[in-house]
């Protein structure tokens, strides 16, 4: 087999491969996605075995994502309603391997439900973190908090509040760079996975950020975003499937 990258992916706005079989279905509502710009050189010590920071113009990204996950199930059985259901706030890189595929990197996923934070970690190997939360809406402005329980650093903290603008039409090239990611990168055991997604365009909106007090993306190890985010948006939201994991060949497990 070559070891030769293969090039990225094409960035659509719709989902770029077919996810035949379900492993997870959940939904993602009420987000509000905030980025810095930042040097590869920063962030490619943090990402996932086999894959290199994905960048656009020579930057690529930190994203701090609030939202409030909703329903999460397991293959075709109904997402469940209150276990499967709570906020969430994640801070993520963006990351391409060298088969090409384009995806997320998360450095922490905080949830306020304990138990779908223990599955998490202990299933799949992922960075989630038990958190006090809270999401409040009063008309076109939104606000998020967390407070970190476990583990630690014990007490790192979010806080957000933006307000709602119009709805996007075209998306600009970084707004779909940043949104339209369609798979996760991450390691189990030592070993890259790649866990495919596929969700409905996501219908964006324009978003003022009033407020942000965010001890999180430092606590990730990364540097601690210098001034305001260079993209603030906000969306309603979409359903969303993953797929089964993918092979370091590149191809689903059976």
């Amino acid at each position: 087999m070559s070891l030769v990258p293969a090039p990225a992916e094409p960035i659509t706005p719709d989902p770029v491969r077919e996810v035949p079989d379900t492993l997870l279905t959940q939904s993602w509502l009420d987000l509000s996605f905030l980025h810095w710009a930042a040097d590869p050189a920063d962030v490619a010590p943090l990402l996932p075995a086999g894959t290199v920071p994905d960048t656009r113009e020579g930057l690529t990204y930190i994203g701090l994502v609030a939202f409030r996950m909703y329903r999460v199930g397991w293959f075709k059985v109904p997402g469940i309603p209150y276990l499967g259901t709570f906020p969430e706030t994640n801070v993520r890189l963006y990351s391409v391997d060298r088969h090409g595929r384009r995806g997320v990197a998360f450095r922490s996923l905080e949830a306020s439900r304990l138990l779908p934070v223990a599955v998490a970690r202990g299933a799949f190997r992922l960075p989630y973190m038990w958190a006090k939360m809270a999401i409040h809406r009063e008309g076109d402005t939104i606000g998020y908090t967390s407070v970190r329980r476990w583990p630690g650093p014990r007490g790192a903290s979010s806080r957000i509040a933006v307000r709602i603008g119009e709805r996007i039409e075209e998306p600009t090239g970084l707004e779909h760079f940043l949104t339209a990611r369609w798979g996760m990168h991450n390691a189990f055991f030592g070993r890259p996975v790649y866990l495919p997604n596929t969700h409905p365009r996501w219908p964006l909106h324009r978003a003022e950020l009033l407020h942000c007090e965010d001890d999180l993306v430092s606590a990730a190890g990364l540097p601690a975003p210098v001034g305001p985010p260079v993209s603030v948006l906000y969306s309603p939201g979409v359903p969303v499937r993953f797929g089964r994991p993918a092979r370091s060949g590149g191809l689903p497990t059976p």
